[in-house]
């Protein structure tokens, strides 16, 4: 499952990148219409039996086509984040047990409506797929005891405002659901241009 992940992920950014010199000449005046690119950083939280959070950080990239208010769109993103958990103290009869959240990558797309020039309310849903590493330290060092690529479904609503013609800034809050019973919910916030 993960091949297809990352041939879905790299399928959008090529497309995004092959449409994206039409679609130059129509991007300004606050169209949403184009490639873009951003970075994104706001609060995490893992949950699976009980919760800890953390700070996400990453990058996405997209392609949106804007037509009147209407706006539709492809999307990726590569995550990581600082949310970790952890039980037990550094003994070989209590050794120390880490979870940790690692990379999340996500492909998808996104529909919106144009709320007045250069503010775009939109919702989105897509396929992600994140990585859990577990770790134990006895006092004598550390090893990874286990780690897991999950599967599942991300979805998630947002506002983007136009500062420029290119740039933007955004906020968003975000619900995915993984197997073994993991899910997370984010609140994010993004600066971004647009080509």
């Amino acid at each position: 499952m993960r091949c297809v992940a990352y041939t879905a992920a790299l399928g959008a950014v090529a497309l995004a990148v092959g449409l994206s010199a039409p679609a130059s000449a129509q991007v300004g005046g606050g169209s949403f219409t184009g490639l873009r690119v951003e970075g994104l950083a706001g609060w995490d939280r893992v949950q699976n039996d009980g919760h800890k959070d953390g700070v996400a950080y990453g990058v996405g990239a997209g392609y949106d086509v804007q037509m009147g208010p209407a706006v539709v769109g492809i999307e990726g993103e590569a995550d990581g984040s600082s949310t970790k958990q952890c039980v037990g103290s550094f003994t070989a009869a209590d050794p120390r047990i880490c979870a940790k959240a690692g990379r999340d990558l996500y492909v998808g797309g996104r529909v919106g409506t144009v709320l007045a020039p250069g503010t775009l309310l939109y919702a989105k849903a897509g396929y992600t797929n994140a990585r859990v590493r577990l770790t134990g330290d006895d006092g004598t060092g550390t090893t990874t005891l286990d780690h897991r690529d999950l599967d599942g479904v991300r979805v998630g609503a947002g506002i983007e405002h136009a500062l420029f013609s290119r740039a933007y800034v955004k906020a968003e809050y975000r619900y995915s659901n993984y197997q073994d019973h993991f899910s997370r919910n984010q609140v994010l916030g993004g600066f971004g241009v647009r080509f």
